[in-house]
C-alpha cells in the first residue's frame, strides 16, 4: 500500500472514531429533544416513508436512526407481519430508539448496533431501506450505500435524505463559522469526508448512488425550520444536538466559548423575529432503486 493510500485510510479511520464519539456523546441531547426533532423533520420522515412505499408484511431497514422517528414512520405500515430493523452505529443512540419505540408503543421493531459501511446483514434480505440525515456523517457514504444496494432484494428502494449546504442551513453553519472567524479552528472543506454538509450536492450525491448500484435516482430539495423561543434555546440545542460542533465548543475555554456565543449571537440577528428565532433548512431527499 503506498503512503498516500495509507494516509487516506488513517484519516478516514478518524473520521469514523470521532463520528462515533460524536454521536455516541449527543445520545441523552437527542433523547430530551425528542419530540422537537420529531416536529421540525416529521415533513421529510414523512416524504422518505411515503416514497419507500412500505408494504405489509415487509422488512424495512432503517440506517443511521437516531431516535428511530422515520422507521416508526414505516413500523405502522409494514404491520405485525413485517419488521422494522432500526440500526445505528452508537449504542447510547441505539437505546434512545428503543426507549422510543417503547414509549409509541411500537412492537414490530428490532433495535442493532450496526455500522452503515459494513451492514451486517445477508444479501437481498430487506424490501427498503431509510436513512435520515445519517449518509453525510460516514467516512464512506459510497461504500455505505453499495452495503444498502446488496442487501436489498430486487425491486427494493432506499429512501434518503442529506442536509444542504451551509448557505442553505444557517442553523448549523452559523456556529461553525463563528469558530473559524475568531482563529479558533482553521477552515474546513464543507465538502470533506464526515461533514454535515458533504453530500450538498445533488449531482454528487447522485454521481454516489449510481456508483453503488442504483439504476434510477430521484432527488428533491425539501425546506424545513427550526424554530426557538430566544437565543438561550437555539444555544442550548446546538450544545446538546450539533454533533461535531457540540463537541468541539465542549473542548473550549469557557472564555472561548463565551466569545463564540456573543459572535454566533450576532450573527443570528437576521433570523431573530417577534415570536423568537426562525432558521430555515434544507433537505436534499432521494429515492434510489
Amino acid at each position: 500500500m503506498s503512503a498516500d493510500a495509507s494516509s487516506h485510510l488513517d484519516g478516514l479511520d478518524r473520521v469514523r472514531r470521532a463520528a462515533f464519539d460524536a454521536w455516541e456523546a449527543m445520545a441523552p441531547g437527542w433523547e430530551r429533544r425528542r419530540e422537537y426533532l420529531r416536529e421540525f423533520s416529521e415533513r421529510i420522515g414523512n416524504w422518505m416513508v411515503a416514497q419507500l412505499d412500505p408494504q405489509p408484511g415487509q422488512t424495512i431497514l432503517e440506517l443511521g436512526a437516531g431516535t428511530g422517528e422515520t422507521g416508526f414512520g414505516a413500523a405502522g405500515k409494514i404491520g405485525d407481519r413485517g419488521r422494522l430493523i432500526s440500526t445505528d452505529l452508537p449504542p447510547a443512540m441505539v437505546e434512545v430508539a428503543r426507549r422510543r419505540a417503547a414509549e409509541l408503543g411500537i412492537e414490530n421493531a428490532e433495535f442493532r448496533v450496526m455500522d452503515a459501511e459494513h451492514i451486517d446483514l445477508g444479501d437481498h434480505t430487506v424490501d427498503g431501506i431509510l436513512c435520515r440525515w445519517a449518509f453525510m456523517l460516514m467516512a464512506d457514504p459510497g461504500g455505505a450505500m453499495a452495503e444498502s444496494r446488496r442487501v436489498l432484494r430486487p425491486g427494493g428502494r432506499l429512501a434518503l435524505a442529506v442536509i444542504g449546504g451551509p448557505a442553505e442551513n444557517p442553523w448549523a453553519s452559523t456556529v461553525a463559522a463563528s469558530i473559524v472567524g475568531l482563529g479558533l479552528v482553521p477552515p474546513v472543506d464543507p465538502r470533506a469526508p464526515g461533514g454535515l454538509f458533504s453530500l450538498a450536492d445533488p449531482d454528487h450525491l447522485r454521481e454516489l448512488l449510481m456508483r453503488a448500484g442504483f439504476d434510477d435516482v430521484r432527488i428533491e430539495e425539501m425546506e424545513f425550520h427550526l424554530r426557538f423561543s430566544d437565543f438561550e434555546d437555539y444555544w442550548s440545542f446546538i450544545g446538546e444536538f450539533a454533533g461535531a460542533v457540540a463537541i468541539l465548543l465542549r473542548s473550549f475555554s469557557d472564555e472561548e466559548r463565551a466569545s463564540v456565543r456573543e459572535a454566533t449571537k450576532r450573527a443570528t440577528e437576521e433570523f431573530r423575529t417577534g415570536q423568537g428565532y426562525d432558521f430555515p433548512g434544507l433537505s436534499v431527499n432521494a429515492l434510489a432503486s
